[in-house]
C-alpha cells in the first residue's frame, strides 16, 4: 500500500520546518513524520497501559474476556506498575545528568578540573548556605568539595530523607511526611521502585502510585535540583542574553556545528573554544568564513542562556537540521537523540559523532569526550568539522531564512534582579502584581514535541491565549524553543500580545511575558520560583495555594511523566495535551485525576485542545485567587505626600 505524501504545513508550524520537510521529500529522506505515518495504528493495549511484559509468563494483555494476567495481576496493578516504571525512567535520566555534574564539581574542587572551574562563586556560597555547609574561612575549593560530597550523599542516602527537600516550603514538607512519600537517596528510590514493579512484589495500585510520587520527588527536589545548582556553580548562573532561534541561524559559508543532547559539559567547552582565533583561522584556511556553533533540543537551551549561542531547533528538528545539507557535524550525547540520525546524515556530508560511552548509536562515529582534558577534546571536534567542510555539496544545501530573536536565561536569581535591582532583588513586585490582579497567575509550559500532533501548534496557541489573559508564562525545554522560534520571548511581545495588566508589569521592568528558564532539567527552576513566591508572602503558605499551573502540551518522554508527577506532588495542577498510558484502569485514572487533590492539593487534567486547556487553566487560577481572597481587582490609588507619611515608609 502506497503511503500518502506528507503535507508539511499540516505537520509543522514554523516556516523553516515547513521548507525543510518539503526538501526531505524531494531528497527522498525519511523523517520522524514519515515514520509516524507507518506507526499510525498503534497498539491500543500499550496506549491504555494494560500490556504487561514484566515476566516471561507473558506478555499479557487485559481484555473483558481476559481480565487478569497469567500471574493474576489485574488492570489496576499492571497500569500502576507501568506508570511507576515510566517515572523511574524519567527520574533516572535527569538525576544521572545531575550525578555527572556533581562528580565534575568534585574533581574541580580537588584541582583536577580538566579545564573547568568554579565560574560563579556567589552561586557556590548561596548553595552552601542553603545546605548549611560551613563556609567561613574556607576557600571556594574547600566549600565546593564539602558541597559535592553532600550532593553525592543525596544519591546514596539510605535511611534519611533528602536534604534538598528542605528547600521546599515547610507546609509542603509536612504534606510529604504525612503521606509517607519523602524520598530517601535518589539511587535507593530508583532501585526500590524497580524492585517493587518486579513480578510478585507490589500489587496494590495505590501503593505503587504513591511510590511514583515519592520517586519523582527524588528527581524534582533531588537529582534535577542538584543538576541545576551545580551547573550554575560550574558554568555560571544564567542572566538574560539575546540570540536567535530556528534553522536560519546556520551559516551558508561557515563551518556549521550542532550540539544535541542534554549534558552541558561538552557543549559548554565547545562554546568556549569555538571563539578561539586559531580555530577561526583554521576554518578560513579551509575556505569558510568562520565557525557557527548552534544547539538542538535541551543542549541548545543550556548554551543559549549562558553564552548566547543560537538555537537551531527543537527535538523534532534534529533530522531537519541535517536535511539543510549545511551541517558539518552533529555532536550528540544523551537523551532525545534519535537513532535515525546516521541514516538521515548518509544522504549528505554530515558526520554524526556520539561522545558518551553509555550512549552509542549505530552508524555514528564514536569519539568519547575526555572531560579530564576538555579543551583539547573540544578543539579536536571543531577541527574535525572544519576538515569536513570541503565535502559539503552545494547542490544539496538549502538553509531556510526563517529565524527569530530571543531573550533567554531567566534564572530565579535573574528574575529577582529584574524585579528589584541589585539592592532590592526579590519577588515582591511579582507577588504584588498577582495580588493586585494585574497578573492573574503563573503558568509553566514544559516538555517535548510529539509528531502525533502538529509541531508547536498547541504550545504557541496556548501561550498566546494565556498572555492575552494576563498570565505570566515560564518555559523550559522544547516548549521554550517553540516560543523562541515564534518570536514571543521578547519584551516587545508584551506590547503587542499581552493583556493590559501583564503588559504594564512587563513594560515597567523590561521583561518578556514569556520567560525562557532553561532546559528540561531546569523545571526545578520553576519549583524554585514557586517556593520563592510562597516565601515572599501574601499568596499562601504552600505551593498548592498559589495561582499556578503546569502544562505539558506535546510531551513524549518518560522524563515528562516524572516531571508532571513531581509537579503534582509539589501542589501544582498539571494539564496534559495527551493522556498518560493509564486509560485501561479507572482506579488509576481516578487516583491521578482526583484523589491526588486530597493528598497534595493538585491533580492531572487531560486537555487535548489548547483552547480547552486555556479555559481549564483560567478556571484553576480563578479558584486559587478566590481561595486566597484576591479574586477582585484592586483599585489603583495615586499616593500624595500626605498618604505616604501615613504609610510611614
Amino acid at each position: 500500500m502506497t503511503q500518502e505524501p506528507i503535507i508539511p504545513i499540516d505537520r509543522v508550524s514554523d516556516l523553516a520546518s515547513i521548507e525543510t520537510l518539503a526538501k526531505a521529500a524531494r531528497d527522498c529522506v525519511d523523517t520522524c513524520y514519515d515514520r509516524m505515518e507507518t506507526q499510525k495504528n498503534q497498539c491500543k493495549f500499550g496506549k491504555s497501559g494494560i500490556c504487561c511484559r514484566i515476566c516471561h509468563m507473558g506478555p499479557c494483555k487485559i481484555t473483558k474476556r481476559s481480565p487478569k494476567g497469567v500471574c493474576g495481576a489485574d488492570a489496576d496493578t499492571i497500569v500502576a506498575r507501568n506508570y511507576l516504571r515510566e517515572v523511574v525512567g524519567g527520574s533516572a535520566a535527569h538525576s544521572d545528568h545531575g550525578r555527572h555534574l556533581v562528580l565534575r564539581l568534585k574533581k574541580v574542587a580537588q584541582g583536577n578540573g580538566g579545564g573547568y572551574e568554579i565560574k560563579d562563586e556567589k552561586a557556590l556560597r548561596r548553595a552552601a548556605k542553603d545546605y548549611k555547609v560551613e563556609s567561613a574561612g574556607k576557600s571556594k575549593e574547600e566549600i565546593a568539595l564539602d558541597l559535592a560530597n553532600l550532593f553525592l550523599d543525596e544519591f546514596m542516602r539510605q535511611e534519611d530523607p533528602l536534604v534538598t527537600l528542605s528547600l521546599a516550603p515547610l507546609k509542603q514538607q509536612s504534606c510529604w511526611r504525612k503521606n509517607n512519600i519523602e524520598p530517601f537517596g535518589v539511587d535507593r528510590m530508583i532501585v526500590e521502585s524497580m524492585h517493587r514493579t518486579t513480578m510478585g512484589v507490589d500489587h496494590h495500585y495505590e501503593n505503587l502510585l504513591l511510590q511514583s510520587f515519592r520517586t519523582a520527588l527524588s528527581d524534582g527536589w533531588g537529582g534535577s535540583r542538584i543538576a541545576m545548582i551545580v551547573s550554575d556553580i560550574l558554568f555560571g548562573t544564567p542572566y538574560p542574553v539575546k540570540s536567535d532561534a530556528n534553522l536560519g541561524v546556520l551559516g551558508e559559508n561557515t563551518v556549521n556545528i550542532l550540539v544535541h543532547g542534554h549534558e552541558p559539559e561538552l557543549s559548554e567547552m565547545l562554546a568556549v573554544v569555538a571563539r578561539d582565533p586559531e580555530l577561526i583561522a583554521y576554518a578560513k584556511d579551509a575556505g569558510a568564513e568562520g565557525i557557527t556553533l548552534a544547539g538542538i533540543c535541551c543542549t541548545a537551551n543550556e548554551i543559549l542562556m549562558r553564552h548566547g549561542i543560537p538555537i537551531a531547533g527543537s527535538f523534532l528538528q534534529q533530522e531537519l537540521a541535517i536535511i539543510t545539507g549545511a551541517v558539518e557535524i552533529m555532536i550528540i550525547d544523551v537523551q532525545c537523540c534519535m537513532p535515525s540520525l546516521p541514516e538521515v546524515a548518509a544522504a549528505y556530508h554530515t558526520e554524526i559523532i556520539s561522545t558518551t560511552d553509555m550512549a552509542k548509536t549505530s552508524g555514528a562515529t564514536h569519539l568519547a569526550f575526555d572531560s579530564d582534558d576538555a579543551i583539547s577534546s573540544a578543539k579536536d571536534l571543531i577541527k574535525r568539522a572544519v576538515d569536513n567542510y570541503k565535502n559539503r555539496d552545494p547542490s544539496k544545501v538549502a538553509i531556510p531564512k526563517a529565524q527569530s530573536p530571543v531573550i533567554g536565561g531567566f534564572s530565579v536569581d535573574a528574575i529577582k534582579y529584574i524585579l528589584g535591582g541589585t539592592f532590592r532583588a526579590s519577588f515582591r513586585p511579582l507577588n504584588d502584581a498577582i495580588i493586585a490582579g494585574r497578573i492573574k497567575g503563573v503558568v509553566g509550559i514544559v516538555g517535548c514535541n510529539n509528531p502525533k500532533a502538529k509541531t508547536d501548534a498547541y504550545m504557541n496557541i496556548l501561550t498566546k491565549e494565556l498572555i492575552r489573559q494576563n498570565v505570566l508564562v515560564l518555559k523550559t525545554g522544547c516548549a521554550a524553543v517553540a516560543s523562541a522560534k515564534e518570536g514571543m520571548m521578547l519584551p516587545e511581545t508584551a506590547l503587542s500580545d499581552a493583556g493590559e495588566g501583564l503588559r504594564e508589569v512587563c513594560e515597567a521592568v523590561g521583561m518578556p511575558p514569556v520567560l525562557h528558564m532553561g532546559s528540561c532539567v531546569d523545571n526545578s527552576r520553576i519549583l524554585e520560583a514557586a517556593a520563592e513566591i510562597v516565601k515572599e508572602g501574601g499568596l499562601g503558605d504552600d505551593i498548592s495555594q498559589l495561582p499556578a499551573v503546569g502544562v505539558a502540551p506535546e510531551w513524549m518522554s518518560e522524563k515528562a511523566v516524572a516531571i508532571g508527577t513531581y509537579f503534582v506532588a509539589s501542589g501544582i495542577d498539571v494539564i496534559l495535551g495527551q493522556p498518560f498510558s493509564i486509560e485501561g484502569s479507572e482506579n488509576v485514572k481516578t487516583f491521578l485525576n482526583e484523589k491526588t487533590r486530597e493528598l497534595f492539593g493538585a491533580s492531572f487534567h487531560d486537555c487535548e485542545d489548547p483552547y480547552q486547556a486555556t479555559a481549564k487553566i483560567l478556571e484553576i487560577l480563578d479558584e486559587a485567587r478566590k481561595n486566597l481572597g484576591i479574586n477582585k481587582k484592586q483599585e489603583r490609588k495615586l499616593y500624595d505626600m500626605k498618604d505616604r507619611r501615613e504609610l510611614n515608609v
